[in-house]
This record gives structure tokens, C-alpha cells and sequence, in this order.
């Protein structure tokens, strides 16, 4: 029996019972469209999250003032005044693992352009921090280091405070009041989203880190020194020969603790991409469940096919049919109900991950990889559980079935 023959004969075996062979298959359509859903949601998840670590920063370095005991007391986060311009500096020129530094002051005020006001966060920072951060300038051009040495009156302002004082207007040139300072805006900020922590990332406003200590703080220390690793893999261990200079540069003795923190914010970005790498696998394999049912409904209607055509069977062997045309017959008809159903699935995963894409609007992106593996798995199941049905259809006594009434 040629190919062409066995898929002609279990088109017609099929089609004679339309809606048997039709529900059969959903039971594979359901579960392959299913996988590509949930691969789809889990590679869009994923790409999230790694946009989220793409927008923490460059290899980021996170030192903050803060941390020490002082009579038994903890000073918590930026309790203490002791990090300095000096430190930063160090950092920059005695640690090899670190390539740039940024200098961070920051509070909160209310800023001001005509009759709009919105209360916001200013940061005071160094021209690296726009690199450290892997922040874009959107118009204007970002201030430099010569505004830094003159204490400028100049900034840059994010996407959500430029909506709430600017509407659809062109913010460059303007001359806003961050508190009682009158600052020129020169840049505005392409969007970065909300952080993995739920902040408004854009609800910001970026000065020379001089003009926000000597003019609007009154302060001479620093609240945090951003940097910058050469590679994510020594991201740690920066931090670690950081903290050990510190320490020497503040003079402290091994039994006192640190007068600052060392956070680590990927870390909590990567539990958050194993987290959802293991629910990807997870609803993966509750998704698989439908096709174990879908295939065990082939194994069902080809055991009754089989029945039904049991004098059918009779004849064919008597004729000359072969075992192993027999077997070919109900393969080819298992086969052909799988890869029906898995096309249908497919069409259907493609739509339903186009649809939750839209709804959440997330850029899904549908694996290639798999839909190919949706494929050869539809093959897998039509030949798994159509084997037995086939092998007791090609095993029939032909003259018991010639009987079968």
C-alpha cells in the first residue's frame, strides 16, 4: 500500500463519521493550542522581566549611605552622612571592575511651570548617570560636566512629569521651580516604565549633583554612589572590593559593621525570572494533560473503528492485505486525526496568544521552536496511541471477522 493510497483510504474512513472524527479531534486542538498559548505568555513574561533588568541600570552597582549601629541603635538606610564625593572618586580610580561613577543626592519636592504644579522626586547626579542607567535623552541634550563644576541651574526632566507640567507642549528652554530654584530644563527623558518594584521610573527630574547639595539640600555628603560594573558577572564582586575600600577609607574596624549598603536589586530581578520560568514549565505541563486526554480519545474511536470494521478487516486480509497494510490503514487514519488537530491547535494558539497579547498589551512573540514541537508531538501522539488499535485491527482472524456480524 503506497503512501498516497493510506492517506486517501483514512480520509474516507474520517469523513464517514464527521462529527465522531471532529470532536476527537478538539481533544488535540484544545491541548496544542494550549502549549503555544502558554509558551507564548511565558516568553512574553520573560522578555518583561528582562526589560525590567535591562532598565536597572548597566551591570548596576548599588552603594547607599546608611546602615550602622550606633549605641546599639540601627541607622537604617542613609542614616549616616559619612559617604562622600571622595569616596566616589576612589571607587572610580582604585577599583579596575568598575568603568563609571555617579554621584546621587535626592529628595522630594514640588516643582512648578506656569499655573501647574506636580510633587516629585529631583535626583542630583553626574553626566555618567545617564549611562549607568541606560537612560535616554529624548529632546534637548543632557547637561555636562562643566554644569557640574558650575553648580548650573539646568536639568532634565521624565516623561511623567513632563505630561503633568507640560501637556503637549516642548519643555526644552523653559525655566521651571524645582522648590525655590529657578532651572532651565535642557533634556527631556525617553520613558522607562514602572520598576520592578512599582515605581514610576518617569516621575523624575535629573540636576548636576552640585547644584542640588550646595542649592537645594544644604549638604556637603552623599545619600548613594551609583556605578557601573565592566560585565553583569563581576557585578558582585565589584560590590565586594567596593565595600572592602570603604571600609578602609572610613577607617572602620572589623567588628564594626558597615556604614553603608551594598544592594544587589537584580538579585530580586532574577528570582523573579526563575519564578517565572518555573510557572512557564508548570502551566507547560498542565497544558500537556489535554493532549494525554486528546490521544487517549484517538486510542477510544480508533478501538471502536476497529470494531465497527471488523468484517471490513476480514475482507481485506482475504483479499491479500497484508499485516502490515492493515496496521498501515489505522496508523495512517490516527495519524491524520493528530495532524488535523494539531494544525487546528495551532491556528487557534496563534489567535488566542495574538488576543492575550492585545488584552495585557504585551509584545508576545510565538516560538517557532514551539510550533515545530507542537507538530512532531500531534505525530507522536496519532503513532503512540493508535499503535495498539492498528496492531489488533492487522491481528484479527480474518475468518472470526468474516463472521462478525
Amino acid at each position: 500500500m503506497n503512501h498516497n493510497a493510506v492517506v486517501g483510504s483514512a480520509l474516507t474512513a474520517l469523513l464517514r463519521n464527521k462529527l465522531r472524527s471532529a470532536l476527537t479531534v478538539l481533544g488535540i486542538t484544545i491541548g496544542i493550542a494550549a502549549v503555544i498559548g502558554v509558551v507564548a505568555i511565558g516568553k512574553a513574561g520573560q522578555a518583561r522581566v528582562e526589560q525590567q533588568m535591562k532598565n536597572l541600570g548597566d551591570n548596576f552597582v548599588w552603594i547607599e549611605a546608611g546602615g550602622r549601629a550606633v549605641n546599639g541603635v540601627r541607622t537604617g538606610s542613609r542614616g549616616t552622612k559619612t559617604l562622600t564625593l571622595e569616596d566616589a572618586w576612589a571607587i572610580r580610580t582604585q577599583i579596575p571592575l568598575i568603568k563609571n561613577v555617579s554621584p546621587n543626592v535626592d529628595a522630594s519636592t514640588q516643582i512648578v511651570y506656569g499655573n501647574q504644579n506636580w510633587f516629585c522626586t529631583f535626583r542630583g547626579v553626574s553626566p555618567e548617570y545617564f549611562d549607568i542607567k541606560r537612560w535616554t535623552v529624548d529632546q534637548g541634550a543632557a547637561f555636562t560636566q562643566e554644569d557640574v563644576e558650575q553648580a548650573a541651574d539646568v536639568c532634565a526632566i521624565g516623561r511623567t512629569l513632563q505630561t503633568q507640567l507640560f501637556g503637549g507642549e516642548d519643555p526644552v528652554g523653559k525655566v521651571i521651580r524645582v522648590g525655590a530654584l529657578p532651572c532651565k530644563v535642557v533634556a527631556t527623558l525617553l520613558p522607562k516604565g514602572v520598576s520592578a518594584t512599582g515605581q514610576d521610573q518617569d516621575d523624575t527630574l535629573l540636576l548636576p549633583y552640585t547644584t542640588a547639595q550646595k542649592k537645594l539640600m544644604g549638604i556637603t555628603w552623599l545619600e548613594d554612589i551609583l556605578c557601573s560594573a565592566v560585565s553583569q558577572e563581576v557585578v558582585k564582586l565589584a560590590g565586594q572590593q567596593s565595600a572592602a575600600l570603604l571600609r578602609e577609607r572610613h577607617h572602620l574596624r572589623p567588628e564594626v559593621p558597615d556604614d553603608f549598603n551594598i544592594r544587589n536589586p537584580e538579585d530580586v530581578i532574577q528570582a523573579q525570572m526563575e519564578a517565572s520560568r518555573t510557572l512557564s514549565l508548570l502551566l507547560v505541563a498542565i497544558a500537556s494533560i489535554s493532549l494525554l486526554v486528546g490521544g487517549i480519545g484517538i486510542m477510544n474511536v480508533m478501538l471502536v473503528s476497529v470494531t465497527e470494521r471488523t468484517r471490513e478487516i476480514g475482507v481485506r486480509v482475504a483479499v491479500g492485505a497484508t499485516e502490515e497494510a492493515i496496521q498501515l490503514q489505522f496508523l495512517g487514519e490516527s495519524v491524520l486525526l493528530s495532524l488535523v488537530g494539531g494544525a487546528a491547535g495551532v491556528a487557534l494558539g496563534l489567535l488566542a496568544s495574538a488576543f492575550i497579547g492585545r488584552a495585557l498589551q504585551w509584545p508576545m512573540e510565538v516560538s517557532v521552536q514551539a510550533i515545530l514541537l507542537a507538530v512532531v508531538f500531534s505525530v507522536g501522539v496519532g503513532i503512540f496511541f493508535g499503535y495498539y488499535p492498528a496492531r489488533k485491527a492487522s491481528r484479527l482472524d480474518p475468518i472470526e471477522a468474516l463472521r462478525y456480524e
